[in-house]
């Protein structure tokens, strides 16, 4: 059974940091590319960075490149996400999954509940 938790959210002042985890189980994880997403209520689920399986190349959106860091543990099969100088607009829902680059599609249909976090000015 795949699953993939995240977790770590919760509310920070702006400016403040955070770190998210991912949990995966269920599947190879070393030969998955990881992705964190996130979404607010009534917008799409959006890709905000990602990182490679093997060589852990790390790719952002703007939106948060400079600011977060994606890293993964192979051997603990887990990802995380570390947020810095955190800013209103990235409260939202966050969520980790597999990634396939070709496709921008997550190869799992495994989203889990995600992890909330509200950055409060």
């Amino acid at each position: 059974d795949v699953q993939l938790q995240a977790s770590g959210g919760g509310l920070v002042k702006v400016g403040g940091s955070l770190r998210l985890s991912c949990a995966a189980s269920g599947f190879t994880f070393e030969d998955y590319h990881i992705a964190w997403f996130r979404q607010v209520p009534g917008d799409l689920r959006d890709r905000i960075s990602c990182i490679t399986n093997r060589d852990g190349g790390e790719h952002y959106d703007d939106s948060v490149k400079g600011r977060f860091i994606i890293s993964r543990d192979n051997g603990k099969g887990m990802a995380y996400l570390q947020m810095n100088d955190l800013k209103p607009e990235d409260t939202a829902v966050y969520y980790c999954n597999t990634y396939a680059l070709t496709t921008g599609s997550a190869p799992f249909n495994s989203w889990g509940q995600g992890t909330q976090l509200t950055v409060s000015s």
